[in-house]
């Protein structure tokens, strides 16, 4: 009597195209939603990570913006509000002759705000980049003591 495995082989078949459509799908659907986060990630600004510190004269402020040129960066302050806006060009697109293969790098835009306990003296605060990292010396709007004349 002769013998033929059929079976097995028929399974083995249809698992590898069952395998290779389930790794279509995961691909696929992988790529769909990479595209979907990197769209919105695109177009909101990103917040950046800020350090604080506090002295009895100023509040020193370091924000990582990476990619970020001294031009582009708007710090607004409106008593105890500061606001911080910037945003890192996009490189011009490829010369002629010169085709681009991968594009990874977008623009980024950047915005923080925060709210400090004393108003800041717009006049004698210092902003400064370098590096990737903008340096903020706020001086604090201190208030003279007044004395109150007794009646």
């Amino acid at each position: 009597m002769f013998v033929m495995p059929v079976t097995r082989t028929h399974r083995h078949a249809y698992n590898g195209h069952a395998r290779d459509l389930s790794r279509a799908f995961d691909r696929l659907f992988d790529s769909s939603v990479e595209r979907v986060f990197a769209a919105a990630a695109d177009s909101a600004p990103r917040q950046p990570s800020l350090d604080l510190r506090e002295t009895e004269q100023n509040y020193s402020v370091q924000l990582d913006m990476p990619g970020v040129a001294k031009e582009d960066v708007k710090v607004t302050i409106d008593g105890k509000r500061v606001s911080i806006e910037a945003a890192a060009r996009t490189e011009a697109p490829a010369p002629e002759g010169e085709r681009l293969l991968v594009r990874e790098r977008s623009a980024t835009a950047y915005a923080r705000s925060f709210t400090l306990p004393v108003e800041v003296d717009e006049s004698a605060s210092q902003a400064r980049l370098e590096n990737g990292v903008l340096s903020l010396t706020l001086t604090k709007k201190l208030k003279p003591a007044t004395q109150l004349a007794v009646g």
